[in-house]
């Protein structure tokens, strides 16, 4: 009886737990939420969204991880954010490819040159796990897996069309 109630009590505590996270990262966007970069509605293509919390708790939506890139490099090209850097910056929030979960772009994984594309054009699907990742690139062509800190401006300006 014990275990079964101990049982009870840490599962109730990990739902707790994932619903706490989850509701820091949820996508609260509507059908008439545009993205910051593109200007696009981002509902259209929920399995893309992406957003920036500011240290001020404003969010911005992005089309896709490729246009949260965009202005993650080059933020002051969009003065109606109001940021002047990166320290700025509380939380990147990317969707999980695989599933539609919010999850911490900085943990994701990113899938360059599949035949896969956003609303935005060439993009980097985003996963939570490798293998989430590594099976999208399998059955899409994928040719690269990147984390968040192997992604530059170039890579970005590449997916543009930029270079």
């Amino acid at each position: 009886m014990f275990s079964k109630l101990l049982f009870v009590c840490l599962f109730n505590c990990m739902i707790m737990t994932y619903t706490l996270n989850a509701s820091e990262n949820a996508m609260n966007f509507n059908k008439e939420t545009k993205g910051l970069v593109r200007k696009m509605l981002v509902y259209k293509n929920p399995s893309w969204v992406s957003k920036i919390i500011t240290n001020e708790s404003k969010e911005f939506y992005f089309v896709s991880p490729k246009s949260m890139f965009d202005f993650y490099f080059d933020s002051e090209k969009w003065s109606a954010a109001n940021i002047k850097d990166k320290n700025q910056i509380k939380e990147l929030v990317v969707t999980n490819y695989a599933n539609l979960r919010p999850i911490d772009a900085k943990k994701a994984y990113y899938v360059y040159g599949a035949n896969k594309i956003s609303s935005a054009g060439d993009d980097l699907p985003a996963f939570e796990l490798y293998s989430q990742a590594q099976k999208f690139a399998k059955e899409n062509n994928g040719k690269r897996i990147l984390k968040f800190n192997e992604i530059t401006k170039g890579l970005i300006e590449l997916l543009n069309g930029d270079i």
